[in-house]
C-alpha cells in the first residue's frame, strides 16, 4: 500500500518504489508536470515496444522532463482513472513490477478507451533512477485514431 505521506515531506530515506508510483499516479490524473524532486540526475527512462518514430529510452533528467512535457502537452488525452493496479515486490527492495490499465478520454473524439502497462521502476537512495515501461501500443493507437499509420509504418519496415 503507498504511503501516506504528503509528496514534499517525503525524504530520501523514505521514498520507495511504490511511493514513485503513487506519485505518478498522481500527477497523471490532475494533469500536472512530471515532478522532478525524487528523479535521478541520470534516469534512465525506456520504453522497448515504442512505435515508430518514438524514443525506445531516454536518459537524464532534463531530457526525460522536456519529453514527458511536450509529450504530454501533444496529446490529446484526458487520462481518467487507473484500473486494475497490482504491484509485485521483488527480491530486490530497489524494484516493484507494476501491472497497470489506464483509462483516458480523447479529448476531441469523446472516445474512452482503456490501454494496459505493465512497468519495471527502481529506486536508490530515495531517487528514480530507472524505469522500464511495457505500453499496449495498439489499443493506444486505435484510441487516437492513429492504427492505419502505425501499420503502414510497421510494413515499411
Amino acid at each position: 500500500m503507498p504511503s501516506t505521506t504528503p509528496p514534499d515531506q517525503i525524504g530520501a530515506d523514505t521514498f520507495t518504489p511504490r511511493e514513485a508510483f503513487a506519485r505518478f499516479q498522481r500527477a497523471l490524473l490532475d494533469g500536472s508536470p512530471t515532478d522532478a524532486t525524487h528523479i535521478a540526475e541520470d534516469v534512465l527512462v525506456e520504453w522497448p515496444f515504442s512505435p515508430p518514430g518514438r524514443p525506445r529510452s531516454v536518459q537524464g533528467r532534463e531530457t526525460y522532463l522536456a519529453f514527458a512535457a511536450a509529450g504530454r502537452e501533444a496529446l490529446p488525452v484526458r487520462f481518467d482513472e487507473f484500473r486494475n493496479v497490482v504491484i509485485h515486490d521483488t527480491t530486490d527492495p530497489e524494484v516493484i513490477v507494476v501491472e497497470w490499465d489506464l483509462t483516458g478520454t480523447h479529448k476531441v473524439t469523446g472516445v474512452q478507451a482503456t490501454a494496459s502497462f505493465v512497468t519495471m521502476l527502481r529506486v536508490r537512495d530515495g531517487e528514480v533512477v530507472h524505469v522500464r515501461e511495457y505500453q499496449d501500443v495498439l489499443t493506444m493507437a486505435t484510441a487516437l485514431g492513429q492504427l492505419p499509420d502505425l501499420m503502414a509504418e510497421l510494413a515499411a519496415r
